[in-house]
């Protein structure tokens, strides 16, 4: 019996919670893609394990999806940011600009800033990260 997309996507949580790595974790998060192609949190997850793993063209594409189906989403927007810094394209400003506004709430501004951390803890070098927290937390 095959596991439903949220159940699938729950335990995706979870074992990159434990610490485990982005790639072995997206075979998981483009199945669950795959399956539920309106399920704009799994590729916003989809965009940053691309991120982790070096594979900024395919993080860009997922990001603008999650983008596309939820433009409220800072994480989205964030994540869109960073691949576009990590492919050399046009526009980063404006998604930057966006998900600062979205951070006006207090819980949104939490989780950004969570991810942020966390996502250095993976990947300690982590440059195009690092530019997009300067841009919404040092301004």
């Amino acid at each position: 019996m095959t596991e439903s997309v949220e159940v699938l996507f729950d335990q995706g949580i979870e074992r990159y919670n434990a610490g485990e790595s982005a790639a072995t974790l997206l075979p998981t998060f483009k199945e669950i893609c795959d399956r539920a192609p309106k399920n704009s949190s799994a590729w916003t997850c989809l965009a940053w394990l691309y991120l982790l793993d070096n594979k900024p063209s395919q993080a860009y594409k997922a990001a603008q999806r999650a983008v596309k189906l939820n433009p409220q989403d800072p994480q989205a927007r964030v994540n869109l940011a960073m691949a576009m810094l990590e492919t050399a394209q046009t526009g980063v400003r404006q998604h930057v600009e966006i998900a600062g506004q979205m951070m006006a709430v207090p819980e949104l501004k939490e989780e950004i800033e969570r991810n942020f951390k966390e996502g250095l803890t993976r990947k300690p070098d982590w440059k195009s990260l690092m530019r997009v927290r300067s841009w919404l937390f040092e301004n």
